[in-house]
């Protein structure tokens, strides 16, 4: 069967997958193919992964219960259906099981958005490895287990892992699945699923693109490039970097190769990047039946539904590739879209629901205005050693917003439609480069909810440059030429930037930079986000590192809680409970200057106690 086919004459999918053996009865099926274990409320809606695999493998003809957020102490919750036809899939949910459970300070977070209720506890910590760990125990070795989301995609390959401050192994070898699903895995599972109906066994799957699996030796392989082995790795982290280097240039679906990472007698060989879905398979994809709400079996609702609930998806990828995002690793820099016709098709649902007010909550991506296709991505691939847009924008670049702009005029006279905002963020800089300046005015007209979230995340050219940021005076340039255009339209709407504090490469200095940046300009954030090392980012592997991955000149690492504290309180300077913290940051980077009555100083001088 080829690719194309998986995409159509696809069979009817019901609008809830089953969540038990009388739910599955119910729908004719008496036989479960696969068994869905998830580490999140099962939402049926196009926002979570779960969901869209779940109801492919329905609509190719294969019957998939659901298990959701089992209780791993017990055996009861897997064994619902019994043992499946083909297999388990396996997926810690939308969000990394050590993320969704722990903040970055590596404090237990009090509530968990993908739970009912948003009652935190129902995963475990590493959830994929001790799901897959159970189901090994109650079915044996001979059960294929298949594993993918975001867990196992940025732990595809040995990883810097943040809690317990050490590189692990890949999450194929701890959590004993047999095949590991990288990327966005619809084109993977089909032809899995396919090879194992047709009777095939889950060691000899060797042949399909965006997988890891483990292999006794590399005589198989083909046109592929040898990581460090694991000992190596924890030996020098000069060598993670090297290897994790490798990884990032080799994220491309066109020129990627096998990559091959031995752990003593047994290797991870990860095949290269499966092909991005073409306009019409993503159409296809977008165009199942969603019910867009939580399973009818739950009492307390799911928070993360009620932003995305009327959303729309209209594009994958990211070329941005700011360095602490792991969307280029997950998802890769090469941009998917969707059709009009199936983007409108899906507003023009939205207004069956009782709910729907008429607003559409966001048309985006990763990257709302990266739709479209920007440069000869789909015939030469993105550049491996390259960025797009920093620290100064590709030549190369086709910066046209006018077929995103075009579809969310249609979206606007839908009937019913009110508005249609723009949420999933704007890349400013890629803005600024469209010389069409109607696009700004139609944004700030149409698009925009009285705030624009944008994120410039830091002003110092040093950890700027870092980051993988374009510079400060961009962001400058934008916030003038946006407030420009507000006052011609006669609206009064206002940026909310992102910042980021704590960084790899950014000292105390360049925070105090940044705080007096923010005094300069009357800014107070509300939203502030202490860096995160999670897997799968160029950002994690510095801060391991505590070296550039791409100059491997050393760099400064703020490390201590005390002085990663003290790089956020600079951001919110103005709040009374950092006082103390900003004081000693000010006298630590020997900047005493900003501490005094004048009007361009931080704080007052400490009353005496």
């Amino acid at each position: 069967m080829n690719d194309k086919s998986y995409f159509e004459n696809l069979k009817p999918q019901p609008k809830f997958l089953p969540m038990s053996s009388d739910e599955m009865c119910g729908l004719g099926r008496e036989e479960v193919d696969f068994v869905l274990v998830i580490g999140d409320a099962y939402v049926d809606h196009p926002s979570f992964g779960a969901a869209i695999i779940g109801k492919f493998l329905w609509a190719q003809g294969y019957s998939v219960g659901i298990i959701a957020q089992p209780d791993c102490t017990k055996s009861d919750d897997f064994r619902v259906f019994g043992m499946p036809r083909l297999g388990f899939l396996v997926t810690s949910g939308n969000v990394d099981s050590m993320v969704n459970n722990y903040t970055s300070a590596k404090k237990k977070r009090g509530r968990d958005q993908y739970s009912p209720g948003g009652i935190a506890g129902a995963r475990p910590d590493r959830a994929l490895t001790v799901y897959c760990r159970k189901i090994r125990d109650i079915y044996g070795k001979k059960m294929p287990i298949i594993i993918g989301g975001i867990e196992a995609s940025l732990r595809r390959l040995a990883h810097y892992d943040y809690w317990s401050d050490s590189i692990r192994k890949s999450v194929l070898i701890d959590s004993c699945a047999d095949i590991l699903v990288y990327g966005m895995g619809e084109r993977a599972i089909a032809q899995i699923a396919a090879y194992l109906a047709s009777g095939g066994k889950p060691e000899h799957i060797r042949h399909i693109n965006g997988i890891a699996y483990k292999a006794s030796d590399t005589n198989h392989c083909e046109n592929f490039m040898s990581l460090p082995d694991f000992n190596a790795l924890q030996i020098n982290p000069r060598t993670y970097a090297e290897s994790f280097k490798i990884q990032l240039e080799n994220t491309e679906f066109i020129n990627g190769k096998t990559l091959t990472e031995k752990y003593g007698g047994e290797y991870v060989i990860q095949t290269p990047p499966a092909r991005p879905l073409s306009i019409a398979e993503m159409d296809t994809v977008y165009g199942m039946n969603f019910a867009r709400e939580p399973h009818p079996s739950y009492t307390k609702p799911t928070p993360s539904i009620t932003e995305v609930k009327f959303s729309i998806t209209a594009s994958r990828g990211c070329f941005g590739s700011c360095n602490f995002c792991a969307l280029s690793y997950h998802q890769g820099r090469v941009i998917s879209s969707r059709s009009h016709d199936s983007i409108l098709r899906e507003a023009e649902g939205f207004i069956s629901f009782a709910d729907f007010k008429g607003y559409i909550h966001d048309v985006g991506g990763p990257t709302a205005n990266f739709y479209g296709h920007i440069c000869d991505q789909l015939k030469k691939g993105s550049c491996a050693r390259k960025k797009c847009l920093a620290p100064k924008p590709c030549k190369n670049l086709a910066v046209d917003h006018s077929d995103y702009f075009a579809l969310l005029r249609k979206l606007r006279e839908l009937p019913g439609i009110k508005k249609a905002f723009i949420r999933s963020g704007i890349r400013f800089d890629f803005l600024m480069l469209d010389k069409n300046q109607n696009i700004l005015r139609e944004l700030c007209e149409h698009h925009i909810s009285g705030q624009l979230k944008i994120a410039p995340e830091h002003v110092s050219r040093n950890t700027l440059a870092v980051m993988g940021k374009p510079s400060a005076d961009v962001y400058e340039k934008f916030t003038k030429r946006y407030y420009e255009m507000n006052a011609r339209l006669g609206k009064q709407q206002f940026i909310v930037p992102y910042l980021m504090s704590g960084h790899p490469g950014s000292t105390l200095s360049d925070a105090v930079e940044l705080a007096c940046y923010l005094h300069k300009t009357r800014v107070s954030p509300e939203q502030v986000q202490d860096f995160y090392p999670t897997p799968g980012t160029p950002s994690s592997c510095m801060y391991f590192t505590e070296m550039d991955l791409f100059t491997s000149q050393k760099i400064y690492v703020a490390k201590s809680p005390k002085e990663k504290a003290m790089h956020r309180a600079l951001i919110q300077y103005r709040l009374p409970q950092n006082y103390d913290l900003v004081y000693e940051a000010l006298n630590r980077a020997g900047r005493k200057d900003l501490i005094g009555f004048s009007k361009n100083c931080l704080i007052r001088p400490r009353k005496r106690r």
